[in-house]
């Protein structure tokens, strides 16, 4: 069975890619749009469903993965900066303060019929405020086209105190749920998943990973 991963994203293919599954990749045609009064962890499920759904329409054979992440703080959704200033003001609100990272993944296959989504949820811990050591980060540009501005796996890594619950759900792709939901699907992973949490190898992995559990909104 063909599986397509429905992302755009260099770090959710890096992810997949340590599950040893040949996969395809294409780029969903579906638009984002957050809807007032629902939670963070249901937003990130629709999305995840929207993306596998726009991909599988064409290809109904293919077996589809897609996936989103949210970031809510104390009930507000944070998306991706538009500029360094608003990076600056959204990692200044964040420090101190822990937030949650929703990630949803969907696994689809139209011809079966196979259809099942899950979320992932992890509680992240920010440092106090430190005006250098923000100014230090945003400097490298890597806080741009990162939801709440920062990436766990990169130098915002500096940034983070403390994390609770699946280093890979904050990256963008937790790879234990993913491998269950494929094996739902017929699909034999290859790879022992407990042994590439234990071997952790991505950047920052082994230096934030916890006891890997369900973290409740």
């Amino acid at each position: 069975m063909r599986v397509v991963l429905a992302s755009t994203s260099p770090r959710r293919r890096d992810l997949f890619a340590l599950l040893g599954i040949p996969f395809e990749v294409r780029t969903p045609a579906f638009e984002e749009r957050v809807v007032p009064g629902r939670t963070g962890d249901d937003l990130a499920a629709g999305f995840s469903q929207g993306k596998a759904a726009s991909v599988a329409a064409d290809d109904p054979e293919a077996l589809v993965l897609g996936s989103d992440t949210l970031i809510e703080l104390e009930g507000e959704l944070l998306g991706k900066p538009v500029d360094l200033a608003e990076a600056r003001a959204m990692l200044r609100r964040m420090a101190g303060r822990a937030h949650l990272v929703h990630t949803a993944v969907t696994v689809v296959c139209r011809a079966r019929p196979f259809e099942a989504t899950e979320v992932s949820t992890a509680r992240v811990r920010m440092k106090p405020f430190d005006a250098g050591a923000h100014e230090r980060y945003l400097a490298t540009g890597d806080s741009l086209g990162k939801a709440g501005a920062y990436s766990i796996q990169g130098p915002g890594g500096d940034l983070i105190e403390r994390l609770e619950g699946d280093f890979p759900t904050v990256v963008g792709l937790p790879l234990r749920l993913v491998a269950a939901l494929l094996t739902q699907a017929g699909v034999t992973v290859p790879v022992d998943v407990e042994r590439l949490y234990a071997t952790m190898p991505y950047g920052n992995w082994s230096r934030f990973q916890v006891a890997s559990r369900h973290i409740g909104g």
